[in-house]
């Protein structure tokens, strides 16, 4: 049984929510159960969206359990480093997408759990940063990287080098986060962005995350061919069948995900 993680569903949705209060903290044992769960929710056919969400209205999740950290420095585990670096391995490797909804501090290892997935949700309390070097550390759980592929290089430097926290406006106009809603209204609008990725083809939406994930590094040249030939994919599966024929009859596709 989970002690901090727990799942309610929503018909094609799964809402995985972080509970460690007051702050969501991410611990070696939560990053487990994380994993666990994410895994399991991603095996499942009829789960076609995952959001995740922090319990309660202080902390989306506020960073690491620092708490932790002395005992890491006798051994070469990595602690939270190495457990959120497995449960973004997994998520980039997932079949279903995942929402983030963010609701008040998204620091450390929360910003760096958020950044895995590919829609961020924001409340307009939410402060964001990598506060890690205020503490004579630098992110390990994917923060100098996954960062600047989202905001460029000089605003990661200058939120990893400072440590300073952004508020939800910024973020937004930085392209970290999405979309940016009232507080009350979080979860009802992440529920909506998922339901909108539930309704289209889980085909489609897994091609899409698979090119977006084996791309993002190659030159424009490659990444071209390689659009074309998953578009072609695409087309010939039963899906893009369906989608064209609805499309030409006029009247709403029904998709299998095949």
């Amino acid at each position: 049984m989970s002690t901090f993680v727990s799942t309610e569903r929503r018909d094609a949705i799964a809402l995985v929510t972080i509970d460690n209060p007051p702050m969501n903290a991410l611990s070696t044992t939560l990053l487990e159960e994380l994993e666990a769960e994410l895994d399991g929710l991603d095996a499942d056919d009829d789960v076609r969206v995952i959001v995740i969400a922090g319990g309660g209205d202080r902390a989306f999740v506020a960073g690491a359990d620092i708490k932790e950290f002395p005992a890491l420095r006798e051994g070469s585990s990595g602690g939270p480093a190495r457990g959120l670096h497995r449960v973004g391995h997994r998520m980039d490797a997932a079949r279903t997408p995942f929402v983030a909804a963010i609701r008040g501090f998204c620091l450390g290892g929360g910003l760096e759990l958020a950044m895995c997935c590919d829609v961020r949700i924001c409340a307009d309390d939410a402060r964001l940063g990598q506060p890690e070097i205020k503490l004579g550390l630098i992110p390990g759980g994917g923060g100098t990287q996954r960062l600047p592929r989202l905001v460029g290089h000089g605003r990661a430097m200058l939120l990893n080098l400072t440590g300073e926290f952004i508020d939800a406006q910024t973020a937004y106009a930085w392209g970290l986060v999405e979309k940016v809603v009232p507080a009350g209204e979080l979860e009802s609008a992440a529920l909506a962005v998922a339901g909108q990725i539930a309704a289209q083809s889980s085909h489609a939406v897994g091609v899409l995350r698979e090119l977006a994930r084996t791309t993002r590094d190659l030159s424009l040249e490659e990444g071209l061919r390689r659009e074309a030939d998953a578009f072609a994919r695409c087309l010939r599966s039963e899906d893009g069948g369906e989608g064209v024929a609805a499309f030409i009859e006029k009247r709403a596709p029904t998709f299998t995900g095949r």
